[in-house]
């Protein structure tokens, strides 16, 4: 099984999201979902144990709040954060949507104020900027934040540099637990793109000399509970959805080397905060982006829309992942549901062949789902409640196994080697044998709040925490 799992794993790789080779895609994590965008990292062997005391390699304080994911290339780590300033700065209209440099500004702020996660609400869903107040709903700020991009030294922790992408006050709030800097960063190891939303897309090279900028507008969330997405890369295309309250939403795709925009299609969706998924079906590149009305798919090369699924229940957050040939899409707020879904299809896929199995309790509402060889795993709701599914037919190997350390999650799980890695929020991490049972190995705790998915690569592995940016990895 573990062999079958790599070389599937190696298949996935050659199609998957970036334009480096793929030997280097795979020794490094270059965006939120690793290598393959499906939790797993191939080539990775880190530990299993580790506390405050022990496998810490290197722990470093991180200015700001934030819980985007660490993303790794090489000797370096790149993590996004926004940094609240004393001094008061007038929200601006959003600028011209063309590219141009801008002169990065050193952060001088340190005061950690994080408190992560990824934009839930609760309430009916529709259109427009008012309705039911939601749990945690969000207001307006007044102080000013810079939306930061830091790069660590991976083998120390020393930070190599830091950049200001943009200084401002923010035009809307976040839920309670979301952050002004949720969404991810990506690198192929030739660029890193920050991707702040509202605040815009910043293309530095790996040296933190900014390359371009893209302002975007600004969006309107549900209840001003906040943005999340993450930018997708495959070769020289960035893809960005944004997912609103207006009916301006998009999703488009830009040229890394300069900014330029490519393609924008409009899509009627309200706001979602699910990054899409770059693969290729054998004939074409498909984005494949999950959505509250429904999951689509679009060419590439032109964004065209290639073919869409319904059945997702509101406030769609989790992303896709995929084998070589079936995309998996779950959503789990007011309902459930996880779809195993044909690539390579066109047109209306609901109802037809092309849907190869679902499933309908027990699915995340803010975590993504795990993709290992032929096994998919799935937390139930933002709970420590983990299942198991048989990737080909659908069958569930085992369902709602409670993990005790880990009883609320907003962290993705992740695999190396024959390990599963469950982060709780609490800084519990519950290893499991990767396999057909929940047999857990190690549990496992950090003195901080951990909402960031875990980096693997090589023997080590990064855990993104409120205040602290741990390396973990055998001393």
């Amino acid at each position: 099984m573990k062999n079958r799992a790599l070389i599937l794993s190696l298949a996935v790789l050659g199609s998957f999201q970036f334009s480096a080779s793929a030997a280097d895609a795979s020794a490094n994590w270059p965006a939120w979902r690793g290598p393959l965008g499906s939790g797993t990292a191939p080539q990775a062997d880190p530990p299993t144990e580790w506390s405050e005391t022990k496998n810490v390699k290197w722990k470093s304080a991180i200015p700001g709040e934030g819980s985007s994911t660490p993303v790794v290339w090489g000797n370096k780590v790149f993590i996004l954060t926004a940094v609240k300033v004393a001094k008061p700065v007038e929200a601006k209209a959003p600028e011209s949507t063309e590219s141009k440099p801008e002169a990065a500004k050193p952060a001088d702020a340190k005061p950690p104020e994080a408190n992560p996660a990824g934009g839930p609400g609760d309430g009916p869903r529709r259109r427009g900027p008012g309705g039911p107040g939601g749990f945690g709903r969000g207001e307006k700020p007044s102080d000013a934040y810079q939306f930061t991009v830091i790069c660590f030294e991976r083998a120390t922790g020393k930070t190599l540099w830091q950049k200001v992408a943009k200084e401002e006050v923010p035009h809307e709030g976040r839920q309670q637990d979301n952050t002004f800097a949720s969404a991810s960063p990506v690198t192929d190891g030739e660029v890193v793109l920050a991707y702040f939303g509202s605040r815009g897309l910043h293309c530095y090279d790996l040296d933190g000399n900014l390359k371009w900028s893209k302002e975007l507008g600004h969006m309107v969330t549900r209840n001003g509970f906040g943005e999340g997405a993450s930018p997708a890369l495959h070769g020289n295309t960035v893809v960005i959805n944004w997912d609103d309250e207006t009916e301006n939403d998009f999703i488009a795709a830009f040229d890394k080397k300069t900014g330029k925009e490519l393609w924008r299609k409009p899509r009627n969706e309200a706001t979602g905060w699910s990054t899409p998924l770059i693969v290729e079906d054998g004939k074409k590149t498909e984005v494949v982006v999950n959505a509250s009305g429904k999951v689509r798919s679009y060419d590439l090369a032109n964004g065209d829309e290639l073919w869409s699924c319904g059945g997702q229940t509101p406030n769609a957050i989790p992303s896709p992942v995929a084998n070589a040939d079936t995309v998996f899409v779950t959503s789990g707020f007011q309902g459930a549901a996880l779809y195993a879904i044909a690539l390579g299809r066109t047109g209306d896929l609901g109802g037809t062949d092309a849907v190869r199995w679902s499933f309908k309790k027990g699915t995340p509402y803010v975590p993504s789902p795990l993709l290992s060889g032929d096994f998919l795993y799935v937390l139930s709701g933002n709970k420590g409640l983990l299942s198991c599914f048989d990737t080909k037919t659908g069958s569930p190997l085992f369902e709602t196994e409670r993990l005790e350390a880990a009883q609320n999650i907003y962290a993705s799980p992740v695999a190396a080697k024959d390990h599963v890695y469950v982060l709780g929020r609490n800084g519990s991490c519950v290893v499991l044998k990767l396999g057909a049972k929940p047999e857990v190995i190690a549990t496992n705790k950090l003195d901080d709040k951990t909402d960031a998915s875990i980096a693997l690569v090589g023997k080590e592995l990064f855990i993104r925490g409120k205040e602290n940016l741990y390396c973990i990895a055998e001393k």
